[in-house]
């Protein structure tokens, strides 16, 4: 049985994750809380008067968690052939196939996150119960032409990105075209969307300086679905993930496909599992 693990992304994050995890890897701890200048541990168990749900905190939190969780599911035995994780969930999926250390990792997110949270003005909405097609003919209808379409979840779960005016005036359009839900989504800017190319163009000066490998097994890139080719395409790749979508249908079929039947969600929550359902 082949198995591949999964790291959700932003909004997979609650207060109490990794309290399990922090005391089997004392010493990833310790490097973690050097690295960001601040205790991974309050930060999670919402000490200390931390906002676990700041960008600029969530994606480092939910970094770490992920990668202990991986970390205790291959020493239990589950090991992968494949990976996957979800926008930032990427950094983690690439770390436990070896493309990085794990400091190397938390330094790229913790940037990725202060860059993002510096972000303002823009929406996100997610969509329930509309196809691609038919988000886009409500867009052009409305002359909604600074929205794109972020989060490819599921077929019938689709995050829509862009100006937050024209975000607003679409909702009631999607509802009567036939979305049984949109909803409005709680972040500070409009990720994944042509809105972040300046964040993009900022991460890249800055993950240029790193030294990555090519994935010992599989990791899919949220950006085109494929598996990363080549150690050069990686960077290149993070990049474009900040402003392009997350094709996670595509990349959930892409990998059963390649004949993996077993799926092993590794960090918080149970966001990706509940999605496994939805997609075909």
């Amino acid at each position: 049985m082949s198995t591949a693990f999964l790291f959700p992304g932003q909004g997979s994050q609650s207060i109490g994750m990794g309290a399990d995890l922090f005391p089997i890897f004392p010493e990833l701890v310790e490097e973690a809380d050097q690295i960001l200048g601040y205790s991974i541990r309050d930060l999670c168990l919402a000490e200390d008067s931390f906002d676990l749900n700041l960008t600029n905190f969530t994606q480092p939190a939910l970094y770490v968690v992920s990668c202990l969780s991986a970390k205790l599911k291959i020493q239990e035995g589950i090991v992968p052939s494949h990976a996957a994780g979800h926008s930032v969930g990427e950094f983690a999926a690439l770390f436990t196939a070896g493309a990085f250390s794990f400091h190397e990792g938390l330094q790229m997110v913790a940037k990725r996150g202060e860059i993002m949270a510096k972000v303002s003005g823009g929406g996100m909405a997610a969509v329930i119960g509309l196809d691609s097609d038919a988000i886009e003919e409500v867009l052009l209808s409305e002359g909604a032409d600074q929205i794109d379409l972020a989060n490819y979840n599921s077929p019938g779960q689709i995050v829509i990105s862009g100006d937050e005016a024209q975000i607003s005036n679409v909702l009631a359009p999607l509802k009567e075209a036939g979305a049984r839900m949109v909803v409005p989504l709680k972040v500070s800017g409009a990720f994944h969307s042509r809105l972040m190319m300046d964040s993009a163009n900022e991460f890249a000066e800055f993950i240029a300086k790193f030294s990555i490998k090519l994935p010992s097994f599989p990791v899919i890139s949220n950006v085109n679905a494929n598996a990363y080719s080549s150690a050069a395409s990686i960077s290149e790749l993070l990049v474009k993930q900040i402003y392009s979508p997350v094709r996670w249908t595509d990349v959930i079929q892409g990998i059963r496909e390649n004949g993996v039947d077993n799926f092993v969600e590794c960090g918080p929550g149970n966001v990706l599992t509940k999605l496994l359902r939805q997609i075909p």
